[in-house]
């Protein structure tokens, strides 16, 4: 982690849905004041599972996983975050250790915002109270689907279902192919499997012509077939 001279302006992170978007101009302004920015490389950790975090940090660059730590020390990823996002909130309000472990995927820049800060945007803006509760909701709607799909779905059909998961939250390039690049045991530990398995599941999924893979780099060239298998409704 390395401070930063030059603090990101927030409005750089607006067309990202930012929740910091609903604030004043001069809520933006004490805002930018008392946050602080950092520079992280690829492999860093911003906090560690079970540890005291004492504010909030949005993304203005970069991706991040949020994992836990089951058995063995094996990851389950349970979501990712990129420019725009916020992490840590949930903590922060509740007063709770931090439920997941936030480890930087690719070089990222981090603003961090006290948790007094926070409190007291909560208490006098309406409208940035309403985002981050219903921020919360959607959070807390998808993790119930995803310990469903955990307890009904096949291997298969969550594979399906988590390529279909990236093409949306990071999209693809002119090629189709996904904007994210994951190792085989990051993309086993989304879906919740063994990293063999996903090796053999991808294999299939490129002799039936669902995708193509290079290296790390996957190209969905069958979205429906994906969403067929994935049984998405």
């Amino acid at each position: 982690m390395k401070n930063l001279n030059t603090i990101p302006s927030c409005k750089e992170c607006f067309r990202f849905n930012s929740i910091f978007k609903h604030l004043a101009l001069d809520e933006l302004e004490e805002l930018s004041y008392v946050k602080g920015c950092a520079f992280y490389k690829k492999g860093d950790i911003v906090f560690h599972e079970g540890s005291r975090i004492s504010g909030v940090y949005c993304v203005n660059k970069g991706v991040l996983k949020m994992f836990k730590t089951g058995v063995e020390g094996k990851e389950q990823i349970i979501r990712f975050a990129q420019k725009g996002d916020v992490i840590g909130y949930r903590s922060t309000l509740s007063g709770e250790l931090a439920c997941t472990t936030t480890k930087v995927i690719e070089d990222a820049v981090l603003c961090f915002i006290p948790a007094t800060k926070l409190f007291e945007l909560v208490k006098t803006n309406p409208s940035f109270s309403m985002k981050l509760m219903k921020l919360s909701c959607i959070e807390l709607g998808e993790a119930n689907k995803f310990i469903l799909d955990i307890a009904q779905k096949t291997v298969r059909e969550r594979l399906a279902e988590v390529l279909l998961l990236l093409k949306d939250t990071f999209g693809l390039d002119e090629d189709d192919t996904l904007q994210i690049s994951l190792t085989r045991e990051e993309i086993a530990n989304i879906v919740g499997t063994a990293t063999e398995s996903v090796i053999r599941l991808l294999s299939e999924f490129k002799s039936d012509k669902h995708i193509v893979l290079n290296g790390r780099k996957i190209k969905i060239l069958n979205e429906k077939a994906l969403r067929r298998i994935s049984n998405m409704y």
